[in-house]
């Protein structure tokens, strides 16, 4: 059985008057793909935000590597080996590839492998070779999508974070980034996905998570889910699902 690797628990957290999160917990285990999923507003992104330190809790745990992490900024959250490719891809539109790509590896002490990385990434989309000397804001939507990709897993982190990879990509550059993704898992780097496109999100996943409007109302394996898919639609929409707290009642 892997170990835990992050441990959410009953995490709250607010945008003024406005309750995001209500009582979430969730688990992700080491070597695990899980998905979040969940329509507009409810809660997705604000998860992986809290989760590196973006957004604060207002109560509630995050445990990484059975470190407590609620409190720590950012760059500590990348240091541990954290890395989060965020909603709307966020490259650093006047730098070139090469560049979002270094920066990419400013936490990392071993210099003399960061060379050797950027080539990975290059193998991994050759397009991005291309493109290397080019600023990122002069990419396509794809094109900038496997940037801000590689840009995270320039960490070598243990865990990543990847808000709605499937964003306004053509479909033929998604099934790219989720062959990509795929390659990943089976080399056990550890994802929480956050993604709307329910079945591409479920085939990649072992396990995955719904929301709406900042609560939990439903998780399984991504097989369960998958036989289940009204109730999935259901929790999407809301009615006849019981939230994780009455089911844990």
């Amino acid at each position: 059985m892997s170990e835990t690797l992050l441990k959410i628990e009953q995490l709250e957290v607010n945008y003024g008057a406005v309750r995001a999160l209500k009582n979430v917990s969730l688990e992700v285990k080491s070597g695990e793909v899980v998905a979040l999923l969940g329509a507009n507003g409810a809660g997705k992104s604000t998860t992986l935000r809290a989760i590196s330190g973006l957004v604060k809790a207002k109560s509630g745990g995050i445990t990484y590597a059975n470190q407590n992490i609620a409190r720590l900024n950012p760059t500590q959250i990348v240091a541990l080996g954290v890395s989060h490719s965020p909603e709307g891809r966020r490259v650093f539109p006047g730098m070139t590839v090469l560049e979002n790509l270094r920066l990419g590896a400013s936490q990392r002490n071993d210099k003399e492998n960061i060379q050797a990385d950027i080539d990975r990434m290059f193998e991994m989309f050759p397009i991005l070779s291309e493109r290397k000397t080019q600023t990122a804001g002069t990419l396509s939507g794809g094109e900038q999508q496997m940037l801000a990709l590689t840009r995270a897993l320039m960490n070598r982190p243990k865990m990543l974070l990847l808000d709605e990879p499937s964003l306004g990509i053509a479909p033929l550059i998604v099934r790219q980034i989720f062959a990509t993704l795929a390659e990943l898992k089976k080399t056990g780097t550890t994802i929480l996905l956050v993604e709307q496109n329910v079945n591409i999100a479920l085939n990649l996943a072992d396990r995955a998570y719904v929301l709406r409007t900042g609560e939990i109302v439903l998780n399984g394996s991504a097989s369960e889910l998958r036989l289940n898919s009204e109730r999935v639609a259901q929790a999407y929409l809301g009615g006849g699902i019981e939230t994780q707290d009455s089911r844990a009642a």
